[in-house]
């Protein structure tokens, strides 16, 4: 079946990308599993926070608040961020850390507060007396509703005339005549232009296009909720995150979600916690906060990928005509995905560069796949 777009991997890089394409012409999303989010987008520890990822991620993150704010007519039924603010802590022996952490955020965040500790105590319920000699305070960050981001790209993409393919797990990718065959579990399907928004399998997509790899790293995240201590109001707890994220921690509908930000290498995998990595945050949870967990209520693992300066790999390959990348986006896919969307739709359907990005310093080579870092090793 000919298209204009092929778009493969329907996680929120692949959906949004997909959903502004649909602009330029006709799209197929194609989704290797039976249900579109499954992996890394599914799995999203849901904060959207200007204080989080290098100067491009936070730039990125800052273009597409105005969309999570003010989305587009018909996009949502409710509102995909609520105000929650976040909380960064740290020990005595993390100063010099923490004075960097400061200065990134103050450089970045609209508004950041430094906190005594007695201040941060009172704002955070369960954290431990005496264990955070600094603070500071995010109170402009917000809890996404992924699901509701995530499906209103695709209600759109569909809206636009474009279409969603899942079980399209890719089997070959082929160019010829000026277009690329993109041979899958359910059916071919034809189109001069694809983007690689495969996630943790982006390496392999490029591969079978005859494309070198990027480089990516995927890195499995650990995550697990716990009950809340009765009598607290854990909801009006912000998020904590640990100066060098160590951890981080937030209420999630009456208990509490807590990670150790583990970044173990993985290979592209259906990613499932590990026992000693749940172990660890279960250490880290307790020994910042008054809690004692008796049971850990659930568990799940996601693939974060990198690449060695861990900016996003955005923009047609240098040597595979019409096979464009979309990729790398770390753990920042979704509080980045309009901006990056409107990157990846303005290079793969060749119009112009937006103005909004340029503006702020974003341009196609900063995020293009043939820079030189990408040939650097990723480091945990």
């Amino acid at each position: 079946m000919s298209h204009d777009f092929i778009v493969i991997g329907a996680g929120i890089a692949g959906a949004s990308a997909a959903c502004e394409l649909a602009r330029h012409g006709k799209v197929a999303l194609l989704e290797r599993e039976d249900r579109p989010g499954y992996h890394s987008t599914g799995r999203s520890a849901a904060f959207y926070t200007l204080n989080y990822g290098n100067e491009i991620i936070r730039t990125l993150t800052d273009l597409s608040g105005d969309f999570f704010r003010d989305p587009p007519d018909g996009f949502a039924e409710s509102p995909l961020i609520v105000r929650h603010a976040t909380v960064t802590i740290a020990r005595a022996d993390q100063e010099a850390s923490f004075r960097d952490n400061l200065r990134a955020a103050r450089a970045s965040a609209g508004r950041i507060d430094e906190l005594d500790p007695a201040a941060a105590e009172r704002l955070i319920p369960i954290l431990r007396p005496g264990y955070a000699a600094f603070a500071h305070l995010e109170p402009d960050s917000y809890f996404m509703d992924v699901a509701l981001i995530h499906g209103g790209f695709l209600k759109s993409l569909a809206a636009r005339g474009g279409r969603l393919v899942c079980g399209a797990e890719v089997g070959g990718l082929k160019r010829a005549r000026d277009a690329w065959r993109v041979t899958t579990k359910a059916g071919a399907f034809e189109a001069p232009v694809v983007v690689n928004a495969a996630g943790a399998w982006a390496d392999d997509i490029a591969r079978l296009a005859g494309a070198a790899p990027a480089g990516l790293q995927p890195m499995r995240r650990t995550a697990i909720i716990v009950a809340a201590p009765a009598g607290i109001d854990i909801a009006a707890c912000p998020l904590v995150i640990d100066t060098d994220e160590q951890f981080y921690f937030r209420p999630e509908a009456g208990k509490v979600l807590a990670s150790p930000a583990d970044e173990t290498p993985s290979v592209p995998c259906d990613a499932q916690p590990e026992e000693a990595d749940v172990a660890v945050t279960v250490d880290r949870l307790e020994r910042a906060t008054t809690l004692s967990v008796r049971r850990v209520e659930h568990r799940w693992a996601g693939l974060r990928s990198f690449v060695a300066d861990r900016a996003p790999v955005v923009g047609p390959d240098p040597a595979a005509e019409g096979f464009v990348w979309l990729a790398g986006q770390g753990g920042y896919g979704i509080m980045t995905s309009p901006a990056m969307a409107r990157a990846a739709a303005a290079l793969a359907a060749g119009s112009a560069w937006p103005a909004e990005l340029s503006t702020r310093g974003i341009t196609p080579a900063r995020l293009a796949p043939g820079r030189a870092s990408l040939a650097a090793t990723v480091r945990a």
